[in-house]
């Protein structure tokens, strides 16, 4: 039987994933080696159309993601699946006709059967089962917020690589010191060179098609490095970094989504950076506060207890800083932003912020925008144009201008 499509859907808790929910959908952040839509598709066996989300991000473009829709877009004359964006399953075989689908005891999404009337945006935020329709429980777990990323990242990556490696030849070049005895898993392309200390005594080490690492590194399981992507020296532990990210220093537990630089040394841990960031030489975070005691992160205002003892920074997709810059345990960076200077910024820095220490102005549009379409040149991206476009409209939204 065909499996109907499906469409990804951000509900009211999934629009609060600050600072990364301001410039992407919330499918297409990366969790282990992973994002939820990449997930969706591998356990179940569906293809995703498109996400809805919010108004804003209507023009989202991005190589290899669906776009998003309204849900005036999504055709009623066919069977159809929604599925929220937080609902991170495992293998399941979904249904073809009308269900209502559980994860851990909440709606994690529905089947719509051909011409029934797709829900509107308030089941959208807050979704309800379809009455009348039987209950399927799957196998599976939510994010609950942006930071579950940290606490959980780890553990679901190693999961995720043992099953990427299951079958996969185990390969030492020559020159390469090994510790341990999971897999270390080379793509086509890819090189590791003498000098190398890769430890897999915990879990696997998976380099994508062309990742190149320098001698003088140290690779601590789990470890998945995407294609494209660099890692230049020094020790990385419990990465999950997506395509084209340059990495070094000490990097540990951290997610970094793709297209992002921290081609220096500095410590980054316990962390999550966004797409195409850019970390001066030795930006270093904190990621344990000196009592020991639990992390919180938010604006002065709505500070919430993470409940995490162990949490860096969490850096939106297009933020750039300085040499030297020192980041508090728990900083928050907005999307857009660019700060420098010897002073800790605060801990909560709202998008598009521009200067130093506490003294931040607004990053003008007009040079944000000429700063990412020469980054986005630089890496050979399709559509810069458009995608330059759809910044102007993130920016817009954020700072409450018209383009």
């Amino acid at each position: 039987m065909t499996r109907p499509a499906a469409w990804m859907f951000d509900d009211r808790v999934a629009d609060a994933f600050y600072p990364f929910a301001l410039t992407r959908p919330c499918g297409e952040i990366l969790y282990g080696a992973h994002t939820p839509r990449a997930r969706l598709e591998l356990a179940c066996g569906v293809q995703v159309a498109g996400h809805v989300t919010r108004p804003w991000l209507a023009s989202f473009v991005e190589p290899g993601a669906p776009p998003v829709v309204g849900l005036a877009d999504i055709p009623p004359a066919a069977p159809r699946i929604l599925w929220c964006s937080r609902a991170v399953p495992e293998a399941a075989e979904l249904p073809a006709t009308r269900a209502n689908l559980w994860v851990e005891g909440a709606l994690a999404g529905v089947v719509l059967d051909a011409g029934e009337a797709t829900p509107d945006a308030a089941w959208i935020a807050e979704p309800a089962p379809l009455p009348g329709s039987p209950d399927i429980e799957l196998p599976g777990e939510w994010l609950e917020a942006p930071w579950d990323l940290v606490g959980r990242g780890p553990t679901r990556l190693a999961r995720d690589l043992e099953a990427f490696v299951a079958g996969a030849a185990d390969a030492t070049p020559p020159g390469v010191h090994r510790l341990g005895e999971a897999p270390l898993v080379l793509g086509e392309g890819a090189s590791v060179e003498p000098g190398v200390l890769v430890d897999t005594r915990l879990a696997p080490v998976v380099l994508g098609p062309r990742v190149e690492v320098r001698a003088g590194a140290r690779l601590e399981g789990p470890v998945f490095a995407g294609p494209d992507s660099r890692l230049l020296g020094g020790s990385i532990s419990a990465l999950a970094a997506g395509p084209r990210s340059y990495l070094r220093g000490e990097v540990e537990e951290t997610i970094v989504f793709g297209y992002s630089n921290k081609a220096h040394d500095g410590f980054i841990g316990h962390a999550v950076l966004g797409r195409w960031v850019n970390l001066g030489a030795m930006t270093t975070n904190s990621d344990l506060k000196n009592n020991y005691g639990p992390v919180r992160v938010g604006p002065p205002d709505r500070v919430v207890d993470t409940g995490l003892t162990k949490l860096g920074c969490l850096v939106g997709d297009h933020v750039k800083t300085g040499i030297g810059v020192l980041l508090n345990t728990g900083t928050v960076i907005g999307a857009g932003s660019n700060i420098w200077g010897a002073e800790l910024p605060p801990k909560w820095v709202e998008p598009f912020s521009w200067g130093q220490g506490a003294k931040l102005d607004e990053h003008r549009r007009d040079a944000f925008l000429s700063t990412a379409a020469t980054v986005l040149g630089r890496r050979d991206i399709p559509a810069v144009d458009e995608a330059v476009a759809f910044l102007g409209d993130v920016w817009d939204r954020a700072r409450g201008e018209s383009a």
